[in-house]
């Protein structure tokens, strides 16, 4: 499983998580961005804005899973888990890289880039388990862009499980840990 930390945090952050799963058997690798922060401002800025930042970050994602997949780990057999900035990171990267992977979980998180941004990717996520759990009133991730992610993960053939949280804020809750324990099961 890969844990991608949102802006401010940490990979000990992630690993912090991953024991709060309380899973065996499961390895977990936790990349960290350079001073906290894959991209400098809002996943809903201009995506001009945020590169080459974003493209790094892409680029570290795309690294690791080479680096499994040569260790003879395909991407079936990953999940990627991200939150809040890892989870609009997480989002993204699937999207673009589109196959099937073991699963795919954006808590807080939605795909990058303003309004109106041509979602036209390439591949197909052939059944991959997405998982989105947000809140209804999150500070810094619109509930539409929640809904506009969940439906282009649909299109690009994932089965998923999007589940709002009435009045929740920017965090993670109970539910949203069993449900990545299912996923990792």
């Amino acid at each position: 499983m890969i844990l991608v930390h949102g802006r401010g945090g940490a990979a000990a952050d992630m690993i912090g998580l991953a024991k709060e799963l309380h899973t065996t058997g499961v390895a977990y690798l936790a990349p960290s961005a350079a001073n906290h922060t894959w991209y400098p401002s809002s996943f809903l800025a201009p995506i001009q804005q945020n590169e080459p930042d974003i493209s790094s970050g892409l680029r570290v994602l795309a690294g690791l899973f080479h680096t499994l997949a040569a260790h003879g780990i395909p991407h079936g057999r990953v999940l990627i888990l991200g939150f809040s900035q890892g989870a609009c990171l997480s989002l993204e990267f699937a999207a673009r890289h589109a196959r099937r992977y073991a699963g795919v979980i954006g808590l807080s998180g939605g795909l990058i880039g303003p309004p109106g941004t041509p979602r036209a990717y390439e591949g197909m996520l052939d059944g991959t388990p997405v998982f989105l759990g947000c809140s209804d009133v999150d500070p810094h991730i619109p509930l539409d862009r929640v809904h506009e992610s969940a439906d282009v993960c649909r299109r690009l053939g994932a089965s998923v499980d999007e589940r709002i949280y009435p009045g929740m804020g920017h965090t993670i809750n109970a539910d949203e840990l069993e449900a990545v324990r299912a996923l990792l099961k």
